[in-house]
């Protein structure tokens, strides 16, 4: 049985040596680490649906995780509302840290995702899968004295899963655990509690689970992390519960956002859309339908620029209005199995707006993830993902030391990122004291996945540009 004390433990792996003050809860510290990282930041230049866009309006990671953070906020704290009624909660300070942990896991949830979105993911996992299907007798080209066999061979189970199963979420841990590179090997230091509520998937990549699920929650490098998380918070192959919350903040950001940017940016003919929505649903929801309806036609009589574009803003607000009461009443009805680790599935999947959701993300998969502009930009992501990998990946393995910069592999290695380069250099003393030439394998290809990763969409594209003389830096 998961406990709350257990799940909304502050500690992190070195002491805070910040003072705790009574408006301020170690959640919140969490949120004041991350708000001003480069980490952060980068998110609004990587994207939500729509890649390398001009216009200020489409969402990108960053405007998507801040909006999934407010509803997060909110699901959180009528759930810690409900948890100090049931008296699982002595008082109001225990709902605060709930609503905390998930506002703050919420805007660092996609933190780990590579350039051009979830189908940057597949990208890095497609160009692993053909990378260790290369003949095992074949020789690397500027080592010709060992093949490709012999390089594979120095991979276990797990780490050669960490690439062909490429999960952002698992970087995103590490992001926060490692590279938010401050002073230390500690990253950004978070709490425990975030951390095991950011992994959604609470096993390793060489796991049963993941012949079914896909998914995995953390890498071969963050394992001993992963232990600690499990033994002091309690999840062991099981979520935390502020993970299902988390993860509902972000199906109803996504389901209504991403059909608006839709609509903004002509993609879809909403009235079309919106008729059959309410065709299918006016009989269930009819309270909502009706406001729904009094505001279309009031757009009509104030004769609104842009009707479509404020019709689909105000059914974006009555439908997460729904989606939010479904989801709170489902956490409520299903707390036991949450609690026993035995809950499957989501909150909305096991809702009352379980057919609504669905219909919308139908609307997506049907209408704008399937837009030329998308599948033309995501084409160009391939190409440019997978152009970097070949170049980075070749010149990791093909490198003994970092003592100049003559050959070709050597120039590229000076071009990763000086912070991870150093962060590769800690030992497990913490100090920085290992030399390129002694790192293994598994060290280097992450090395290659944590600067590409990291890539905006734009900077990708560019670095791209460059290292192919297309254009000059």
């Amino acid at each position: 049985m998961l406990n709350w004390e257990n799940l909304l433990l502050g500690e992190r792996k070195r002491k805070s040596e910040s003072k705790s003050l009574p408006h301020r809860n170690e959640f919140d510290k969490d949120y004041q680490r991350i708000i001003y990282s480069s980490s952060l930041r980068r998110l609004q230049d990587k994207a939500q649906v729509f890649p390398l866009q001009n216009n200020d309006f489409t969402r990108t990671r960053l405007t998507h995780s801040l909006e999934v953070a407010s509803l997060g906020r909110s699901l959180a704290w009528n759930i810690g509302e409900w948890l100090i009624q049931e008296k699982v909660f002595k008082g109001f300070a225990k709902a605060r840290e709930l609503a905390s942990l998930v506002e703050v896991s919420c805007i660092v949830h996609d933190l780990g995702n590579p350039p051009f979105g979830h189908y940057g993911e597949d990208i890095i996992r497609k160009w692993f899968e053909d990378w260790f299907n290369i003949k095992s007798d074949t020789k690397i080209a500027d080592n010709a004295s060992k093949t490709y066999g012999e390089l594979f061979g120095e991979l276990n189970e797990q780490q050669k899963n960490d690439f062909l199963f490429f999960e952002g979420n698992a970087q995103a841990i590490r992001i926060l655990s490692k590279l938010q590179f401050l002073n230390d090997e500690y990253g950004a230091n978070f709490t425990l509690a975030t951390l095991g509520t950011l992994m959604k998937y609470p096993w390793a990549s060489n796991d049963e689970k993941i012949k079914e699920k896909k998914k995995f929650g953390y890498f071969h490098s963050e394992q001993e992390l992963f232990e600690e998380i499990k033994n002091k918070i309690g999840i062991d192959g099981c979520r935390h519960p502020a993970t299902y919350i988390l993860e509902a903040a972000d199906d109803i950001a996504y389901l209504t956002a991403d059909i608006e940017d839709a609509v903004k940016k002509k993609v879809i003919k909403w009235d079309d859309i919106y008729k059959n929505i309410k065709g299918k649903f006016e009989k269930e929801y009819p309270n909502q339908f009706e406001i729904l309806e009094q505001l279309r036609e009031q757009t009509l009589l104030n004769k609104v620029p842009d009707k479509d574009l404020i019709n689909v803003q105000n059914f974006k607000v009555y439908i997460q209005g729904i989606l939010i009461n479904a989801v709170v009443d489902s956490f409520k009805n299903n707390y036991g199995s949450i609690m026993e680790g035995a809950f499957e599935g989501d909150l909305l999947s096991n809702s009352t707006a379980k057919k609504l959701s669905k219909e919308l993300k139908n609307v997506a998969y049907e209408h704008v993830f399937t837009d030329k502009e998308v599948l033309t930009l995501e084409l160009v992501g391939d190409r440019v993902i997978s152009d970097l990998l070949n170049l980075f990946v070749n010149a990791v393995i093909n490198v003994d030391g970092l003592t100049k910069a003559k050959t070709k592999h050597e120039k590229l290695i000076h071009l990763i990122s000086e912070n991870f380069r150093h962060i590769q250099r800690i030992s497990k003393e913490g100090k920085p004291t290992v030399e390129f030439k002694d790192l293994s394998l598994y060290n280097r290809l992450q090395l290659v996945t944590d600067f590409i990763s990291g890539m905006t969409d734009g900077y990708a594209v560019s670095l791209h540009q460059e290292l192919l003389g297309v254009r000059l830096p």
